[in-house]
């Protein structure tokens, strides 16, 4: 059997199946090209359960792309806070202005178009396209190919580029229209989100491709796709202080490029500093800290650092600058602060 007459005799298995078992997720219960983009944009790289809320807060504030489009910067970013990689939500609503001023506010149909907005992709493309408009285009990320790969036994390495394109153009070959388009992109996704799930925790049992399964029938499941190795992350060890003074602490706001650009943080500092470093760093400028208590350490991980974090509280007999001073009420409700500094507002 050639991949082609496999993957076309799977389709109508998982469009059955995933009418039968569609997970009830907000953004199902609205399929506007609106609620697609903003449900895929923030799936990347994040889990369902931490994306829920976040879903339903940015939706009720921003509900349209316009909205989106008018929306201020701060108020954004504090929408997003917690899902990381905060390039998306800025690119969101580059892509949202362009959209108001190219189409009048509404997401165009074709693939093709949508890729021509700023920071939407083959992936988002594909998604927006198929569930939202029913165009014959498929949407593959990593979940739907590892079920690609697995359903045709593929040896090839998943980390390529020319893997995913050749996986995209077999899909695209075979794809239908209307709902079933919808469906099918869908049903893709949810197998690979709850069954056709990594390495050893793969559930071929459960699967309703299973008896089509090249990868399943030749013992090989477990073990594909196959992944040339990453490079290790670089390690940062960095001193993070929670600088208090009366009920205000001390946040800085982060350049406007490189990581975590324009984003509130505590202030850091880079290496372990011993408590004495801490006081003498401080005075120097021009703050008077009256103690260096350790409140705890932390480990975050971006895509090629790794944060390693030593916490310690420190409170201060004045304000001063550069730093800004906030009450912990006006951290929570208007400071988008990243999750490596969660350690810390943990103990505010």
């Amino acid at each position: 059997m050639t991949d082609i007459e496999r993957v076309s005799k799977a389709i109508p298995i998982l469009l059955s199946w995933y009418r039968e078992n569609r997970r009830p997720l907000p953004w199902r219960a609205s399929s506007t090209p609106y609620a697609v983009w903003i449900s895929e944009v923030m799936l990347q790289q994040t889990r369902i359960e931490a994306v829920i809320p976040k879903y339903l807060a940015f939706m009720e504030r921003l509900p349209t792309v316009e909205a989106l489009a008018e929306a201020d910067e701060e108020e954004l970013m504090k929408l997003w806070e917690g899902l990381g990689y905060y390039s998306r939500a800025r690119n969101l609503q580059k892509a949202a202005r362009a959209a108001v001023e190219k189409y009048g506010g509404a997401l165009p149909k074709s693939a093709a178009e949508l890729r021509a907005l700023p920071g939407i992709g083959d992936y988002t493309a594909g998604a927006v396209s198929s569930i939202a408009y029913g165009q014959p285009e498929p949407a593959v990320d990593g979940n739907v190919l590892r079920v690609a790969l697995r359903l045709t036994c593929c040896r090839e390495d998943a980390l390529d580029p020319r893997t995913r394109s050749r996986v995209t153009q077999l899909l695209r070959g075979l794809y239908p229209t209307g709902e079933d388009a919808a469906t099918l992109t869908e049903g893709l996704m949810e197998l690979g989100e709850t069954v056709c799930l990594p390495r050893q925790a793969v559930r071929c049992e459960a699967c309703p491709l299973s008896a089509l399964c090249l990868a399943r029938e030749r013992g090989e499941a477990a073990g594909l796709p196959l992944r040339s190795p990453k490079k290790p992350r670089r390690v940062e060890e960095r001193t993070a202080l929670l600088l208090s003074c009366g009920d205000k602490y001390a946040v800085q706001k982060r350049p406007d490029a490189g990581l975590l650009s324009g984003l509130w943080e505590f202030p850091n500092f880079d290496g372990f500093l011993e408590p004495d470093e801490v006081i003498k760093l401080l005075t120097a400028r021009g703050l008077e800290p009256m103690a260096v208590e350790p409140c705890g350490q932390a480990k975050h991980l971006f895509t090629h650092v790794e944060w390693r974090l030593l916490g310690y509280r420190v409170p201060c007999a004045r304000e001063a600058a550069p730093y800004a001073w906030r009450t912990p009420q006006e951290l929570r409700k208007s400071h988008a602060l990243p999750s490596a500094f969660r350690f810390l507002m943990e103990r505010i």
